[in-house]
């Protein structure tokens, strides 16, 4: 659903840049305790940080996975369900960002002037309706794993037809070609709905995954926790034991991604997306501009120079998964240090 430039008049643009970037700083401010560094830091958010990088590199690599959804038609993950269950909503906002960046910046993946656009139909509408729609479910399913890995297939199911809306109502107020309003959110919300089950099913088995070996790591999964023990001291090594099964689910997962962004997307459907495959049906794209860094050795998830379908598409993955891990922890890590810095000049003064 990366909305090219072109789609969207400037002034709608513009505006849709100013609530993203509106949104970002919320969440900024929000992941910090997500993280660890709030003032009443969330349970568990001192394991959330360090596969919260991991987790924007996994959704770049599974965006690469386009799966067919009907005739001429594919999907892939959008990924806010799946990273608000884990990391958390705020958290989440700011994976998709990130993966959203680097795909405009390197990849020519989405439009440079319709960026705002997608942050805000892909990476808040999605990790806010999903988080919503999960946690009204944990109020009335029985706790459980069952719940969680249900409650995360429902989100997901929700979160993608509730882009493609937000898309129409934004394609209302900017949109560069004259068709029919009726016409433009019926198709969207129709192919966006098979896509939904999709990201529900790769939601779903993702948290389903996750759950079975460190329900502790789950974010939405924290009512799950056992109840808290009073000790009078502490068990030997107990700061310590934690990280070893941490580094190995996150050696795993950065392998999982790799394989997935390197190997696997090689197969992936050819066939245009649901945006896509709308827009060049109904004369969306009339005013589609050229991207700002088509010339970029990475567009089109493909590396320039490189002879073969398989090894281009197979580095740009890897490239690709790399640098959303890198960027993506840099970040966290920063606003971990921003929030412990500011608590540490507190108490100085």
């Amino acid at each position: 659903m990366h909305v090219p430039d072109g789609f969207i008049d400037a002034p709608v643009s513009l505006a849709a840049g100013a609530v993203a970037a509106a949104a970002v700083a919320v969440s900024l401010r929000g992941a910090r305790r997500e993280l660890g560094h709030g003032r009443q830091q969330a349970p568990g958010a001192d394991r959330t940080a360090p596969l919260a990088g991991l987790v924007a590199a996994f959704l770049f690599a599974v965006q690469m996975l386009n799966f067919p959804v009907a005739a001429g038609t594919s999907g892939h993950l959008l990924g806010g369900a799946l990273a608000a269950v884990l990391v958390g909503p705020y958290t989440g906002v700011l994976c998709v960002t990130v993966v959203l960046l680097l795909q405009a910046f390197l990849f020519a993946d989405g439009g440079l002037t319709a960026l705002g656009v997608n942050i805000l139909t892909m990476a808040v509408v999605t990790v806010v309706v999903a988080y919503a729609v999960f946690h009204l479910l944990q109020r009335v399913l029985p706790r459980g794993r069952a719940s969680v890995t249900g409650g995360a297939f429902a989100a997901a199911l929700v979160s993608v037809p509730a882009a493609a809306v937000a898309f129409t109502g934004i394609y209302a107020l900017g949109g560069t070609a004259d068709v029919p309003l009726g016409r433009v959110f019926a198709a969207m919300t129709g192919v966006h709905v098979l896509i939904g089950l999709g990201e529900a099913a790769i939601t779903a088995a993702t948290v389903g995954a996750v759950l079975a070996v460190r329900p502790d790591l789950v974010h939405a999964a924290q009512r799950l926790d056992s109840p808290l023990e009073l000790r009078t001291s502490p068990a030997p090594d107990e700061a310590a034991a934690p990280r070893k099964p941490v580094r190995r689910l996150w050696a795993a997962g950065l392998l999982l991604a790799l394989v997935l962004g390197g190997g696997v997307s090689f197969y992936a459907s050819a066939e245009p997306d649901g945006l896509e495959k709308v827009a060049a049906d109904n004369g969306i794209d009339a005013q589609e501009k050229a991207h700002a860094t088509e010339g970029s050795p990475l567009a089109d998830y493909a590396v320039t120079g490189i002879a073969g379908a398989r090894l281009s598409g197979g580095l740009a993955g890897v490239v690709g998964v790399g640098a959303t891990l890198a960027v993506g922890t840099g970040a966290f890590l920063a606003v971990r240090r921003s929030r412990a810095a500011g608590r540490a000049a507190d108490e100085r003064s």
